[in-house]
């Protein structure tokens, strides 16, 4: 496991990062980025992923709406439809899904605060950033018009699925629940692009025709050979699909403690989406709540991750002093 230990060595005061380095920062303007077509493809995968997941997150809260209003159902309405936990869960599950399915093309993101950490981190260059934030949020509307369209008698009644700052609480309580909210998630979308310390390569099983034991005696274990590999391949594998499910975690618990407030925004593209498809003045007051929260949250925990967790700090005194 890599480390982020920094440590003092010798007495001349030089600072050394244990068991990584950095990769180099993506250049902040790449305009040959413009001529790959690899940069298109992530901005319609983030398109679609924000798209699909504004559909089924916003339709999932006007369904418990009409589920629970007692003008329909009665007087027993409000023990029915998911709750509030089960909109948690779709905004979690949601977003395990589809940072899983497009991870490994656009990076995930699915949320223009994500994007913009990512930029202040130097994870990805401005165009990308920008690029990726119109698609967010055109995807975003897209999904909204789709919830709209299929759920019409229902859309208004419900006043859209928009963020909308509850009664009873001020605008600086609605902020800074978003910048707590939006700062969980986004921390650990930092962390999940840490580098990786340096491990030793497996040969592929074929490769394999004695082990060396710690005692010098050799033995044939083409056998135990073929069952290491399996083991760590099926140990990547798992990792692999089990990487975004703490992010799907943490959005849910963070819908679990901001339902109440704001009604969960920690994602302009998601805040945007609903106010343009909604279009009423409700949804448009202290919309800028919803914009202004995520960013900073997001700069927070780039500044966190990169400051604290990862001893930037230290590391710059540390090459300071070493050309003194």
């Amino acid at each position: 496991m890599a480390k982020d230990e920094v440590m003092e060595s010798g007495g001349a005061g030089e600072f050394a990062a244990k068991d990584y380095t950095d990769p180099p920062p993506a250049p902040l303007v790449d305009a040959a980025e413009l001529g790959s077509w690899s940069l298109y493809r992530a901005v319609i995968a983030e398109f679609i992923a924000t798209l699909l997941f504004l559909y089924i997150t916003v339709a999932t809260v006007i369904g418990y709406k009409h589920q629970t209003d007692s003008a329909v159902g009665g007087a027993d309405a409000a023990c029915g439809g998911v709750g509030v936990l089960g909109i948690a869960w779709a905004f979690g599950g949601m977003i395990f899904i589809l940072v899983y399915c497009t991870a490994g093309i656009s990076g995930g993101h699915i949320n223009p605060a994500v994007t913009f950490g990512l930029f202040l981190a130097r994870k990805v260059s401005l165009v990308r950033a920008i690029l990726y934030i119109v698609a967010q949020c055109l995807g975003a509307i897209c999904g909204v018009g789709l919830v709209k369209a299929f759920q019409s008698s229902y859309y208004n009644r419900y006043q859209g699925g928009a963020n909308m700052l509850a009664s009873g609480y001020s605008k600086g309580t609605g902020l800074a629940a978003e910048i707590i909210g939006t700062f969980v998630p986004r921390l650990h979308r930092l962390l999940r692009h840490r580098p990786q310390a340096q491990r030793p390569r497996l040969a592929r099983p074929g490769h394999f025709t004695w082990c060396h034991l710690s005692s010098g005696e050799h033995v044939s274990c083409e056998g135990g050979a073929v069952g290491i590999s399996l083991g760590m391949t099926l140990i990547a594998v798992l990792v692999e699909v089990l990487a975004p499910l703490p992010i799907g975690f943490a959005v849910f618990m963070v819908h679990l403690a901001t339902i109440p407030i704001t009604g969960t925004g920690i994602n302009p593209a998601r805040s945007i989406g609903a106010a343009v498809i909604y279009n009423n003045e409700k949804a448009w007051h202290n919309h800028w709540i919803f914009w202004v929260g995520p960013f900073v949250g997001a700069a927070i925990a780039a500044f966190y991750h990169q400051y604290i967790l990862r001893a930037g700090a230290i590391k710059a005194l540390g090459s300071f002093r070493s050309n003194a």
